[in-house]
């Protein structure tokens, strides 16, 4: 009986990475990722988080380093917020790889 060659590799279930989806709307990842840090690299910072580049520049829009830092450093807080929690619901059924002009709030 003939072997059948496999000529790509298939991970198993078990081995394959977890798929990322975005810290803020919760949607799978495109091709391009980008790190939010909940509390500013500028203000100490360490931790990150994946967003879309569209949810990053949102979040920047509409906040300065000090308001992340003292006020909207979890998610909780960043959806409490009526202008985020409006983009939240405007591109949640968006494809992953979405872009648009972002306005600035500040």
């Amino acid at each position: 009986m003939a072997r059948k060659i496999r000529d790509h590799y298939e991970p198993d279930d078990a081995s394959a990475e977890p798929e990322l989806s975005c810290w803020l709307c919760a949607r799978p990842m495109g091709n391009v990722t980008e790190w939010h840090h909940p509390v500013p690299k500028s203000r100490g910072g360490k931790e990150r988080q994946p967003v879309h580049p569209i949810c990053h520049r949102t979040i920047h829009a509409n906040f300065t380093n000090s308001d992340l830092e003292k006020r909207f450093a979890t998610i909780d807080a960043l959806l409490a917020h009526d202008e985020i929690r409006r983009f939240v619901d405007w591109i949640a059924n968006k494809p992953p790889d979405f872009n648009a002009p972002t306005k600035d709030r500040r």
